[in-house]
């Protein structure tokens, strides 16, 4: 093999490792867009993920509050409820006092 047929070999083998290169070059930076694009889908949907979980949290609160005070509203009609069956409880034993003790 003569000098100018290695020098040839030498460039052709040059260019193609150049080729290889740039296709390697060129498919990292799709690569990298791609994960650009995916980290900014990501982050769109962890964003939308947040404001729901917020919105959740808001009405959660408010059912709460809502149920809190449904319960306090009940409690207070229970007590009077109990209040107004202790008294005819005790007008009745009275009443049957009243019956036991006449001849």
């Amino acid at each position: 093999m003569t000098s100018d047929e290695r020098f040839e070999r030498i460039e052709h083998v040059t260019a193609g490792i150049a080729e290889e290169r740039r296709k390697d070059r060129e498919e990292y930076k799709a690569l990298w867009r791609d994960n650009q694009r995916q980290i900014n889908d990501l982050a769109t949907g962890l964003n939308t993920l947040r404001n729901h979980v917020a919105e959740l949290a808001v009405e959660t609160r408010i059912r709460i509050e809502e149920l809190g005070d449904r319960i306090e509203q009940l409690a207070g009609e229970s007590r009077a409820e109990d209040k107004r069956l202790g008294e005819r409880i005790d007008q009745l034993v009275s009443a049957i006092g009243q019956l036991i003790s006449k001849p």
